[in-house]
């Protein structure tokens, strides 16, 4: 590409309203312009990278003998409403309705429609087993769309579907996409880990994702280096810890003036925040429901919402609250009424808490166990780093990614809700077993560059860059350095080697720190030695060489060669 009467720009500055580096460098350097919210052009820089990530998508999903199709993003609601999903999804769905009524929505997601696509096939145990995907464009109403590309409203995705018997053909088709998506974040070049996560709006027994490892990442992870345990902190199990406790002594209420948070109680008392209970006033499922755990830990809603297998959880209400005789700041679980009371197991643990005693201005001290009751009790609390690790003890500690990837064992949840059956050996009817699986490819696009960054601009892995090489021409006056650059800009492609050439009217330093900005791997600078053959050389973060045509050319491709 020649850059002089091309679509071609890029901002000297900082953009003001984007939140993330990977997100301010990719407008800066021209690949992508937000439109709206939540929403962004793809332009010609940006879609040249897309491409090369969907590439070796496509390449891998090809490998394990998945088929591509193309699936609408404008459903019928009532395929969401028969899996039972629309109410899961709620506003997170973009809906509408056609000139006649009919209400539609925008894809959030398409299990529903590769399982009708699969229906059509299946009729026996012979016509499995099968993989589809297909690469196309989401909708999801993100309540507070964030970090560019990271979190959005309209996105690509890349979402396969394996079908088979039974539960043994699920888990060796989960196995190869699973292997395949390995491959895919290595030939990335994306820095990741493998985590267990929630299985959430998706549902089924098992889920598992590709977590781009980057500080501005949304998600934490869970990490031991000891055994190699890895977890969203979603689905992290805490361990209590297996500390002698004190001898028990008996509960007292004790007077606590304007104490209504663990850390003035923890003042006040003289005591740390781990000897307090804490009380969390929630409204689950439109019900009261009070939560206790220990003074410094922190309630996991995901653990929660499955402890009481609910779907909804938020802070309750004064109205809501009022149907009990909790006290906002004083709640304990002691003679406590008028709601449902659910305790982490840890505090099962402690002998000597002190909690809220329903009463303005009131403790108890010296809390056990057996001083209070409770309708339920289970993990119920994010892990803490330095906590012990699920598997070997060992202490564990957090990083932050970004999910760029997901696989799902989802059995047979969706072939029931859809009545996908198959007649097996014995001609009796049979669910059919599924596995889905996602890759965001904008979303690797903004992790690669969040992990690949520099005080210039951008430095994509080279298999991955907009284009392989750059020519830069210093002065388009000069007809010696234009014929030079014009016929090494021929020479390059006839080599099969990506190549733009600038030969824009603008001050050499302008052209060099554009080049840099965009993330283009090598550059060739043809200048003052152009009337003698010789040109300057580079990788993007290496030294400049000096020499002739051929031999900034063979730099080039054996740089292409190595691994």
């Amino acid at each position: 590409m020649k850059l002089k009467n091309s679509y071609f720009f890029t901002i000297r500055e900082d953009v003001k309203d984007e939140d993330s580096i990977s997100s301010n460098l990719l407008v800066r350097a021209g690949f992508i312009k937000k439109s709206s919210s939540g929403v962004y052009m793809m332009l010609p820089l940006g879609l040249r990278v897309l491409h090369k990530i969907n590439t070796i998508i496509r390449e891998e999903m090809d490998r394990t003998g998945c088929q591509e199709l193309l699936m609408p993003a404008l459903i019928p609601e009532d395929v969401y409403i028969s899996s039972g999903r629309r109410a899961g999804f709620g506003n997170g769905m973009f809906s509408l309705k056609d000139r006649k009524g009919q209400p539609y929505v925008l894809g959030p997601t398409h299990e529903e429609l590769f399982a009708i696509a699969a229906k059509m096939k299946i009729q026996s145990y012979k016509d499995m087993p099968f993989s589809l995907y297909q690469i196309e464009t989401k909708y999801r109403d993100e309540p507070r769309p964030r970090y560019g590309l990271i979190r959005v409203r309209e996105f690509q995705m890349k979402d396969a579907y394996t079908f088979d018997i039974n539960e043994e053909g699920m888990d060796i088709a989960y196995k190869k996409q699973f292997d395949a998506y390995c491959r895919i974040m290595d030939r990335l070049h994306l820095d990741y880990k493998n985590v267990r996560a929630d299985t959430g709006v998706m549902g089924g027994l098992l889920s598992e994702e590709f977590q781009a490892i980057t500080p501005i990442g949304e998600d934490i992870l869970v990490l031991c280096d000891n055994c190699d345990y890895s977890s969203n902190i979603e689905v992290a199990k805490t361990v209590p810890l297996t500390v002698e406790q004190p001898s028990k002594l008996p509960k007292e209420k004790v007077e606590t003036p304007h104490c209504e948070s663990i850390e003035e109680v923890s003042n006040f008392l003289k005591i740390s925040q781990k000897q307090c209970m804490k009380a969390l006033l929630m409204n689950v499922d439109d019900e009261l429901t009070i939560f206790f755990i220990r003074g410094d830990r922190d309630l996991n809603e995901s653990k929660a919402l499955k402890l009481l297998n609910a779907k909804e959880i938020s802070f309750a209400d004064d109205e809501l609250i009022s149907k009990s005789n909790a006290v906002p700041g004083y709640t304990g679980p002691i003679n406590l009424t008028g709601t449902k009371i659910v305790v982490d197991q840890e505090l099962l643990t402690l002998n000597n808490l002190c909690c809220g005693a329903n009463e303005h201005g009131y403790h108890y001290i010296n809390v056990n166990p057996e001083d209070y009751s409770y309708d339920a009790v289970g993990d119920i609390v994010n892990i803490k780093e330095d906590d012990c690790c699920p598997n070997c003890g060992k202490k564990i500690h957090f990083a932050h990614g970004i999910e760029v990837g997901n696989t799902f064992k989802l059995g047979t949840k969706y072939s029931k809700a859809l009545d996908l059956q198959y007649l097996d050996q014995n001609n009796t009817l049979q669910y059919v077993w599924m596995g889905s699986y996602g890759i965001g490819p904008a979303r690797c696009m903004a992790a690669l560059v969040e992990q690949n960054n520099d005080e210039n601009g951008i430095n994509w892995p080279k298999e991955l860059a907009p284009y392989e090489c750059a020519i830069v021409c210093i002065s388009i006056k000069d007809e010696t350095q234009v014929k030079l650059s014009e016929e090494l800009y021929e020479r390059l492609q006839n080599e099969h080697i990506e190549v733009l050439l600038d030969d824009r009217d603008e001050r050499p330093g302008v052209k060099f720190k554009d080049m840099e900005l965009i993330g283009i791997p090598y550059r060739i600078t043809v200048g003052r030695g152009a009337a003698e053959g010789k040109v300057e050389f580079k990788s993007r973060t290496g030294e400049t060489l000096e020499g002739t045509i051929e031999e900034a050319i063979t730099f080039i491709k054996n740089e292409y060669q190595k691994n």
